[in-house]
């Protein structure tokens, strides 16, 4: 894997703390240390690279997402978040986020009255796919989602 040393996008209102490891077309990669900061500033990045994308349609609920597992790893976990999107064939939307966590999340129902753990049942009925991976020194959730537009077939 091709490792970009961090740098700084210019975004405004976005925290110094998030470093950019790579980030180009079809392909971005954010780190965030686990911080208070951290939902908001993967909130703008992710938001500003979809537009810059042109994958407007799928903004609202990417960012909705990623917000949830990223409030979910801050959480539970106390190391360095990560955020990775990938525009794929199909057409498709990838998004992953991971924590040093080793323990995969839990879905749980929310009872009516609790102010939490909803993020889950969230993740799963907006995605086309979602799961979770173990890796060597934590865990990624990943969803995916259907890009609209017409396939290479002509057929939407």
């Amino acid at each position: 894997m091709l490792i970009i040393p961090p740098y700084r996008k210019g975004v405004i209102g976005v925290s110094d703390t998030a470093g950019t490891l790579a980030h180009t077309p079809g392909f971005a990669e954010w780190s965030f240390p686990a911080e208070a900061g951290a939902v908001r500033t993967a909130r703008t990045l992710v938001r500003e690279t979809l537009r810059e994308w042109g994958m407007e349609a799928v903004t609202d609920v990417t960012v909705l997402l990623v917000s949830e597992l990223v409030t979910n790893s801050l959480r539970y976990a106390s190391g360095p978040i990560g955020v990775r999107m990938y525009s794929r064939v199909g057409p498709s939307l990838l998004v992953e986020v991971s924590d040093p966590l080793p323990d995969p999340p839990r879905e749980r129902t929310a009872h009516p009255d609790d102010e939490g753990g909803r993020g889950l049942q969230l993740v799963a009925c907006a995605s086309r796919r979602w799961g979770t991976r173990r890796g060597n020194t934590g865990k990624t959730v990943w969803f995916e989602l259907s890009l609209a537009g017409p396939s290479p077939g002509g057929e939407t």
